[in-house]
């Protein structure tokens, strides 16, 4: 693909910054106390975006940092308003436009018409072909995918398809941003005050977790080796959702040289894989993407694995315990018991759900006066 040009004024006009933060960043932002007070004084608002872009001023924003703990710990950088338009614009019309058409259909992670849910479909498929066969599986996972992520690796793989210089310094600025010294002093803040552990960002290396432009990146950065899996290694059966891959062969001899394969490209790439890699009889059944699969009576099983069962658990206590307290409608739980239950018709859930969900329906709702 020949290098585009000219590209940086997709990102000023004011019909597509209007237009992301209408359609994108204000119907997916939770905090909807941010949207009141951007929505109070919209057109200033929508207005100094287009100033600082029209400028060539944009530093790459600052970051909210906080710390998550369920299912696990975890650091989450959070954006404004304002930086959240600017880095949806730059994923979309600079990231998405001119990278997603490179991408593999088995790269699964943050894409339109794909995700977490296609993956699950994708792996069911494959398993209900290959049944009644003796197979093994190949599961990579990197460790501190986010964290390691090489800044001038990236910058390269965005520089073989992008020339305008102006939208190369946007991309500089938003992919150096955890450079800055504030953001490892206030993880240092945040490890004391949470009494856990957090990972830090080292000078060129690793994103943001929670920007999009890091979720398209993150998809980008190893695009060679899913080629390489496909075209190379003649894998058919592969998945990948971001940092965890999954390869399927009857050979288990050639999945151990696929590994090491594999494991050339992820160096190369300055990563490495993590100690959870591994490779599995099929009659072991395996996890991937929060499920447990395994084949029994030539039928494909998928159940959710225990961890995040005891997770559901624990969130819809805690969502009865804040009705009853006044402090979320009977409307929230349907919201999230209905998100719940369409995660959960993609396996052989069935028994979790009367058991679980369903109890905690029954005591909210039967209680009605």
């Amino acid at each position: 693909m020949k290098r585009v040009n000219k590209i940086y004024n997709d990102i000023t006009s004011l019909e597509n910054i209007m237009n992301m933060y209408d359609t994108k960043v204000k119907p997916n932002t939770k905090n909807k106390i941010k949207i009141e007070k951007f929505d109070d004084y919209y057109t200033e608002n929508i207005m100094s975006i287009k100033n600082i872009l029209d400028n060539k001023v944009y530093d790459g924003g600052k970051y909210n940092l906080f710390v998550i703990k369920d299912p696990k710990v975890r650091l989450i950088m959070s954006q404004n308003i304002g930086d959240k338009i600017i880095n949806h614009l730059v994923s979309h019309y600079f990231l998405v436009k001119y990278f997603d058409k490179s991408l593999i259909n088995e790269n699964v992670s943050t894409r339109v018409d794909k995700g977490l849910h296609y993956g699950m479909k994708l792996l069911k498929k494959y398993l209900n072909e290959l049944k009644g066969n003796s197979f093994y599986i190949l599961k990579f996972d990197i460790s501190k995918y986010f964290y390691n992520l090489d800044h001038d690796i990236i910058k390269k793989l965005i520089r073989k398809k992008i020339k305008d210089k102006d939208a190369l310094n946007i991309l500089d600025k938003i992919i150096d941003s955890t450079d800055k010294d504030y953001i490892n002093i206030e993880i240092d803040r945040l490890e004391k005050l949470h009494k856990v552990q957090l990972p830090r960002y080292k000078k060129g290396k690793g994103l943001p977790i929670g920007n999009m432009s890091s979720q398209i990146l993150s998809i980008i950065y190893l695009n060679e080796l899913d080629h390489y899996i496909k075209e190379e290694l003649h894998i058919k059966y592969y998945i990948r959702y971001c940092d965890d891959g999954i390869l399927i062969h009857n050979d288990k001899e050639y999945l151990k040289y696929c590994l090491k394969e594999i494991e050339k490209i992820i160096d190369k790439y300055k990563l490495k894989l993590n100690n959870k890699t591994s490779i599995i009889n099929i009659n072991q059944g395996f996890t991937f993407l929060g499920y447990r699969y395994y084949i029994r009576n030539n039928k494909v099983y998928m159940n959710i694995k225990s961890d995040v069962k005891r997770r559901i658990k624990r969130r819809f206590k805690g969502l009865k315990k804040m009705i009853e307290q006044g402090l979320i409608t009977k409307e929230y739980f349907l919201s999230v018991e209905n998100s719940y239950k369409s995660h959960m018709s993609y396996g052989n859930c069935n028994s979790f759900i009367k058991n679980a969900i369903n109890k905690y329906h029954n005591d909210i709702f039967n209680n009605e006066e």
